[in-house]
């Protein structure tokens, strides 16, 4: 590899004693990072709004001398630490598993020898070897360059590429548009010129319009909230309830209706969600890509190796010079340092059958190909004499020689046989080094390439879905034709010879009329990638797309596809059952505690109930993002009014549930307030945990349960809270009989939600 580069063969880099010694001196200290990282989460979590509030209930009630309560708050306070520690951890845990799938190795030269590292673990001195389509992984000296260019619009805003020579620098995060090259790393991680290495994952800022909508709508209940927190305080100042006493439980409203955990929530299941992408191959980078994966409408997908195998074999050879003999001498050469195709192995594997086994000393330079030159280009030694090779796409080649016009004419017939017959075509010439007028057409490949066993399911499962599938292909019009029509495929649905511009073209065409996923796999993709709603790297694509697609296949073949679709409805799905039962809950809990206070002058709820409602109900929400969902057959939009609606719904029903309940209880009854109190309490945990079984379908609830994760915390939180009211911790005892009337009462209301749902269900429109 060295000698087609022209590199001293006397250059070994550096040892692996050497290297690990200064990944010790330059590399990150992971121990004092993990410490700093815990005492950022603390320091986060206590200025968020959450812990804040907690500690000021706690501190009103020190003051105003209820030491039960500041203790038990400071309690529930540092309860709340944990399950919002173990939260993070959980998103945190998923984040860096996705970087290490998601990992970018580096081609380096270590004890003389050529290994792929992990790009984190280069240090200064390491020697590399850059191809086309990968990240430049450091600041960079070339000692080598051969036909190279890079891209450095992401550092410079440079759009066009640069040309380098041996002696020119590279910095962090540009790519290789053309050529190849050996360099020495000059300077890694904060060290480099722009201070940063690739992000393996961005930290992508755009939310997604569910996001955007649950955010809203969260405003809207805070609204809600600190309305009626007011309205309140004014009410209890005028009966000369002490100021201390009214914070206190203003805090604990606050604290109980607004959903103050949602952004930790939203996380937590988005990550969670990605991870299980993860375990099907499939690596998201933008996260708020998921809800456009979702809902798309049109996927524009490669043919080879995403609908083929991209299993190349050579099925024949046409010789226009020489014999079989010397066309499999020249492509083995021509191809021999082409380390990324399958066409090189293809040819080697065809060659070695004939006991034809290349020299690699005998070749002196080398240029890979790429989707605009469409040929790689090879200087070998033959039989004592240099020659140029080139081997590519035969409207290339063909303008690369002298052909005689009987020559041309079979030259075409034989590459339209071969489209028909369904096999792409390779052509091979040679010429004397430096001679380029003398080039020869020496023969061609006839080349097959089988397709995925799965992949006319896959496309008539995705049809069924309602996704329009076409497929893009530089291939000839009669090949890409006879795949189509075997994967079942109309004619109009397939782009044959298609350029990169031209893919381009296409997105924003097909971009007017819904959501986007296009599939990719060169550099020059990029536009493409970048213009879609969601751009796909497939599992053979250069790194430089994978660091800009929004999401990244990890293995090949439509079927990966269609998984990471099923899973994006999933997310989608569970978000919208958060958001639903979140806005139900806080709507409920803050026109129940608003009404009932203006009615009785006081709080049905102490500080300590309604802090105790809000953690219990942070347990069977974070549940959530395990929970089993269906997906939609066919693409859905949000449909704000109509969730609203129906959130809106489930909240007049828990009002009326709450309202009904607690006027039996005081005005036919006539039982204590405390008791009143705490059965209201229990009321709320059970019949609230109660709807997340209603919500979480459009089924009839029995029919479509939760997962076992939603089932367990919901019954394991409503037996805390049993046990609570039976026992009077925190709270006055009630006797068994009132636990079964609230159990049964709660289920009982649970069925008027259900028929609320269904009723919604059949007079709007899907």
């Amino acid at each position: 590899m060295d000698s087609v580069l022209n590199v001293s063969p006397s250059l070994q880099g550096l040892s692996s004693a050497q290297a690990q010694a200064r990944l010790l001196q330059y590399g990150p200290n992971l121990l004092e990072q993990k410490r700093l990282s815990s005492v950022i989460k603390f320091l986060r979590w206590l200025i968020s709004p959450i812990s804040l509030m907690l500690l000021g209930a706690a501190a009103l009630s020190y003051v105003a001398g209820k030491g039960f309560d500041f203790y038990f708050i400071l309690f529930l306070a540092a309860f709340n630490f944990c399950i919002s520690f173990w939260q993070e951890h959980k998103a945190d845990s998923a984040i860096e598993k996705l970087r290490a799938h998601l990992s970018i190795m580096s081609h380096v030269l270590r004890d003389g020898v050529w290994k792929k590292i992990p790009t984190p673990q280069l240090v200064p001195d390491d020697v590399v070897l850059l191809g086309v389509g990968d990240v430049v992984p450091a600041d960079v000296s070339f000692l080598s360059a051969s036909n190279v260019s890079i891209n450095e619009a992401a550092l410079s805003g440079e759009s066009l590429p640069v040309d380098k020579k041996e002696g020119d620098g590279a910095y962090s995060g540009s790519f290789i548009v053309t050529g190849r090259a050996v360099a020495v790393v000059r300077a890694t991680g904060n060290k480099t010129y722009f201070g940063k290495t690739l992000a393996l994952v961005e930290k992508d800022s755009r939310r997604s319009i569910l996001e955007k909508d649950i955010l809203r709508i969260a405003r809207f209940l805070s609204a809600l909230s600190i309305g009626a927190v007011i309205i309140l305080s004014i009410v209890f100042a005028l009966l000369k309830i002490p100021a201390l006493d009214i914070l206190t439980l203003d805090l604990s409203l606050i604290i109980a209706g607004i959903p103050i955990s949602l952004p930790t929530v939203m996380t937590l299941i988005i990550s969670l969600g990605v991870l299980q992408l993860t375990k099907k191959n499939v690596v998201v980078r933008r996260l708020s890509s998921l809800e456009d994966l979702a809902n798309v409408t049109t996927l524009l997908t490669d043919k080879t190796g995403t609908l083929t195998k991209n299993d190349i074999t050579i099925h024949d050879i046409r010789v226009y010079r020489g014999d079989e003999q010397t066309l499999l001498s020249y492509a083995a050469l021509a191809s021999l340092n082409d380390n990324q195709g399958p066409i090189r192995n293809a040819i080697l594997q065809k060659a070695a059958q004939e006991h034809i086994v290349p020299n690699p000393k005998d070749v002196l330079d080398f240029v890979p190909a790429d989707s605009e030159r469409k040929y790689s280009g090879a200087t070998a030694r033959i039989n004592g004499s240099r020659f140029a090779l080139s081997l590519g796409a035969p409207f290339v080649i063909e303008k690369l020689v002298s052909l005689s016009v009987l020559e041309r004419d079979q030259f075409h017939t034989d590459i339209e046989k071969a489209a028909k017959g369904g096999f792409r075509s390779l052509a091979l010439s040679a010429s004397p080094f430096g001679k380029p007028k003398q080039a020869s057409l020496i023969g061609i490949f006839l080349l097959s390439d089988t397709i995925r066993p799965d992949a006319k399911d896959i496309i008539s499962f995705l049809h069924k879905s309602g996704i329009n599938v076409q497929m893009v292909t530089g291939d000839h019009a009669a090949i890409s034709q006879r795949v189509g029509a075997q994967l079942g495929l109309e004619s109009d649905a397939i782009h044959s010879q298609i350029l990169p511009a031209d893919k381009y073209e296409l997105v924003k065409q097909y971009m007017e009329n819904g959501t986007i996923a296009v599939t990719g796999d060169g550099v020059n993709d990029l536009p493409a990638i970048k213009a879609a709603d969601v751009g796909i790297a497939v599992g053979s694509a250069v790194d430089a797309l994978k660091s800009s697609a929004d999401i990244v296949l990890l293995s090949s073949g439509i079927a990966v596809i269609k998984d990471a679709i099923i899973e994006a409805k999933k997310i989608f799905r569970r978000l919208y059952t958060y958001s639903l039962y979140r806005i139900s809950e806080s709507f409920r809990v803050i026109i129940s505690i608003l009404i009932l206070g203006i009615l009785y002058k006081a709080y049905p709820l102490t500080p300590i109930h309604l802090i105790l409602l809000a953690l219990l109900n942070d347990i069977p929400i974070i549940s959530l993002a395990y929970n089993r969902v269906k997906v939609a057959d066919k693409p859905s939009d949000i449909k704000v009014r109509e969730r609203f609606t129906l959130s809106s719904l489930f909240g007049l029903v828990g009002l009326a549930n709450s309202l009904i309940l607690f006027f039996i209880m005081d005005s036919f009854l006539h039982l204590p307030w405390e008791m009143i109190q705490t059965i209201f309490f229990l009321k709320l945990a059970v019949s609230g945990h109660l709807l997340i079984y209603v919500a979480h379908t459009s089924q009839r609830w029995y029919k479509f349960l939760p997962s076992w994760q939603v089932i367990s915390a919901t019954l394991g939180t409503q037996l805390i809270a049993s046990t609570l009211a039976f026992v009077g911790i925190f709270m006055s005892p009630i006797p068994l009989v009132w636990i079964a009337v609230v159990w049964v009462w709660s289920f009982i209301w649970m069925q008027t939600g259900e028929g609320v749902k269904i009723i919604h269900s059949r007079f709007v429109k899907p």
